[in-house]
């Protein structure tokens, strides 16, 4: 009876939390952002410390540093947009036509008359249009706003990093503070690497995806390129999102059978090399945990915190499989998020080819 109260009160618990974590997401959001990211730059702010920086104006160049990237990303995204928007003309061009086939397709299949059809489509726009550009309007300004926040959380976050830390080590008992300050360590670690190599791995997926693009004949193959790269930011459902867009928009290009195919071939093959080589090299195993977690972290992630949750669902499920591995109380978690066979050892294909290079 003791057990199933307590088993009881961990799943009241558990309500409760994503049900604060969902209503508090305007808040919480910027902040849990600008908190991982800020974990990306200690060691370059640890670094201009060194070298006789103040705190202060570390913290800034880093968040200067961190701008400078992302203008350059939407400056190349620009750039392709533009050459993209020069074809705009002649894909709406083959999507009436497309729209038009379909029509006529529905009027002998199912004998519904394209004038019939076509009152049914303006009945469901009509009025819509206005209301679309201001929720864009209202968005646009809420990203904006979120992005400045996000900017001054990271700055304080790291301005005020020991402080905060301090903070954490006074909740535990003095004895427990070297514990206490190494999984805080490990923590910040697995969230640094982790969006370290993600970051060089979605730059290298963006050369091949390039390469491969550009070989099959995709019009503004760099866009659609950059496009995959970073949606690839999330997890198993981004390259899959990415790689759709590019087949509509090459079917709106007029593409035929050939170049859908060699789009695909595309992913598959940048999937293989990604899989097998980039993930283990540049990535790792920093984030420890089986799939099944993985896919359900990012599935609860969107429920909650929509786009952002899925971003940040896999690092934080990696800090909070740290925090579970650390306490006695905690580890049977920590051993259920975590793979199958902690112990196995890697099956990549640079594995394999150490060891047919390896001395017998």
């Amino acid at each position: 009876m003791v057990k199933l109260t307590q088993s009881v009160n961990t799943l009241l618990l558990f309500v409760l939390s994503f049900g604060g974590l969902y209503f508090a997401s305007p808040f919480l959001i910027p902040v849990i952002l600008a908190a991982v990211l800020s974990m990306v730059f200690i060691r370059l702010c640890s670094y201009f410390e060194r070298k006789g920086l103040s705190r202060n104006v570390s913290s800034l160049i880093c968040i200067f540093l961190f701008v400078l990237v992302v203008a350059l990303i939407i400056g190349l995204l620009s750039i392709q947009l533009g050459s993209f928007a020069d074809n705009l003309d002649a894909m709406e061009q083959r999507l009436v036509r497309m729209l038009e086939s379909l029509k006529q397709w529905i009027n002998e299949a199912v004998g519904i008359k394209k004038d019939t059809q076509q009152k049914v489509i303006d009945q469901n726009t009509k009025g819509k249009s206005s209301s679309m550009i201001l929720s864009f309007a209202m968005g646009m300004v809420g990203i904006l706003v979120n992005t400045i926040l996000v900017l001054v959380y990271m700055f304080l976050f790291l301005s005020m990093r020991r402080h905060i830390k301090n903070f954490i080590l006074k909740l535990v008992p003095r004895k427990e503070n070297e514990d206490t300050s190494l999984v805080i360590h490990q923590a910040g670690k697995v969230s640094q690497k982790y969006l370290s190599g993600l970051g060089a791995m979605i730059g290298m997926l963006w050369v091949m995806y390039g390469i491969g693009f550009s070989i099959v004949g995709v019009e503004s193959a760099i866009f659609f390129a950059v496009l995959c790269g970073l949606l690839e930011i999330i997890p198993f459902v981004g390259n899959l999102t990415g790689t759709g867009l590019t087949v509509l928009a090459v079917v709106a290009q007029g593409g035929d059978a050939k170049m859908i195919v060699g789009v695909l071939i595309t992913y598959f093959l940048v999937q293989f090399i990604q899989t097998y080589i980039l993930e283990p090299v540049v990535v790792g195993e920093q984030v420890n945990i089986n799939p099944l977690f993985t896919i359900m972290a990012i599935v609860l992630g969107e429920l909650v915190w929509g786009i952002a949750g899925m971003i940040l669902a896999v690092p934080l499920l990696g800090m909070a499989k740290i925090i579970c591995d650390s306490y006695p109380e905690l580890k049977p978690y920590g051993y259920l998020i975590g793979p199958e066979n902690p112990g196995k050892p890697n099956t990549s294909m640079i594995d394999y080819v150490k060891k047919l290079f390896a001395k017998k």
